[in-house]
């Protein structure tokens, strides 16, 4: 990455970082022991009310969120150590009626993808996200029956705007590359529930990932799935060709809702950040930050994440931004995080032995070279 001072002197223009070289810059991130994955809480506003999270209990207000030129140095400074996967959530990250200018700033050095419970999606909004740079998009359903995801997410009509939302980031990628996923958060009653919503997944085009519900969120257990899910889960991943969770991350299912899974990575491999820049070891430990992105020294950062993470002895979650990273740090599950984060759809189908269509296979390359000849007239 190079910087460009204008002859005026006032500022810094960052060029942004091509597709393949983030992907160098994040191997030799993870190669070389640094955090690869960042989860970025643009906002603790959301306007759903669900049963399971207390974020929305809390005292949020638009004036404690940084700007958009804060997120952009905040990711130049994360950029000189590389490109990270970054991870907007919240909260409702489109309640921020900035957010492509977010992602367009964060996308010029990282990888963002985006969670979104998909009430304020539209088709032209998930265009606007993915020409910013948009690299994925998930949106959260966990019930394939409407009546039971609008009422656990308490508000009328969750299910259908968020099946509406899968449609519209489908249609709108603009690169083969770009990711639609239905996010379900598996909780106490709707194991039953995730071979459906894995087939509507299927139906519309996207991927289907789950995580587990911890009771870090609200401190009730009767949230908890049921400690006999991996099988049915595992067993589901081998049936449906668009089930994306990482086989490891659903093996240890069980032992995360049943006691946790020890030796949690967080601080060495990824870190949260909240709305204000606060950077912690974890979204649920946000409270225990130990600095600030945009105040404090990155290199001074990293140390002060290590040493957090030395003390560590958290096992109470087994989210996606643990368990999918912790993955990695298998040979399995780097293998397949180089089909998933580096090398494309094509190489992921043939890693999982599925043949790759004529079509896409054209369809990935076609798209950026005319990207190329629209950009060069």
């Amino acid at each position: 990455m190079k910087a460009m001072r204008p002859t005026d002197g006032r500022h810094e223009v960052w060029e942004p970082v091509s597709p393949w070289r983030k992907r160098a810059q994040l191997l030799r991130r993870y190669l070389g022991g640094w955090p690869v994955w960042c989860a970025w809480q643009v906002t603790y506003r959301c306007n759903f009310r669900c049963h399971f999270c207390q974020y929305w209990r809390g005292p949020a207000a638009a004036a404690d969120e940084l700007t958009v030129e804060e997120f952009a140095r905040g990711a130049r400074k994360l950029a000189q150590w590389g490109a990270i996967i970054i991870s907007l959530g919240g909260g409702e990250p489109l309640l921020r009626p900035d957010i492509v200018d977010i992602v367009r700033e964060l996308a010029r050095y990282h990888f963002v993808f985006l969670t979104t419970n998909g009430w304020l999606v539209t088709p032209e909004l998930a265009r606007r996200l993915y020409e910013a740079g948009l690299w994925g998009a998930s949106v959260s359903l966990d019930y394939a029956d409407p009546v039971r995801h609008d009422r656990q997410r308490g508000r009328d009509g969750a299910f259908a705007r968020a099946r509406a939302a899968l449609g519209a980031f489908v249609a709108a990628r603009t690169r083969a590359y770009q990711r639609v996923n239905l996010l379900a958060t598996l909780v106490a009653d709707n194991v039953g529930e995730m071979e459906g919503l894995a087939a509507l997944a299927l139906e519309v085009g996207a991927n289907f990932m789950v995580q587990p519900y911890s009771a870090l969120k609200t401190g009730r257990a009767e949230f908890l799935p049921q400690p006999a899910v991996s099988r049915q889960l595992l067993a589901l991943h081998e049936r449906m060709p668009n089930f994306l969770s990482h086989r490891r991350f659903l093996a240890h299912f069980d032992a995360a809702v049943n006691g946790g899974v020890p030796r949690c990575r967080a601080g060495r491999s990824f870190f949260n950040i909240d709305e204000r820049g606060q950077v912690a070891l974890c979204v649920d430990r946000r409270a225990e930050a130990v600095g600030n992105l945009l105040r404090d020294d990155l290199a001074v950062l990293i140390e002060r994440l290590r040493r957090a993470a030395r003390g560590n002895r958290c096992q109470a979650c087994w989210y996606n931004c643990r368990g999918e990273v912790e993955a990695l740090y298998e040979v399995r599950g780097f293998l397949d995080a180089l089909s998933t984060y580096l090398l494309g759809p094509r190489a992921e189908m043939a890693l999982r032995g599925q043949r790759v269509p004529i079509s896409e296979a054209r369809e990935e390359t076609r798209r950026p070279q005319e990207k190329c000849r629209t950009e060069s007239r």
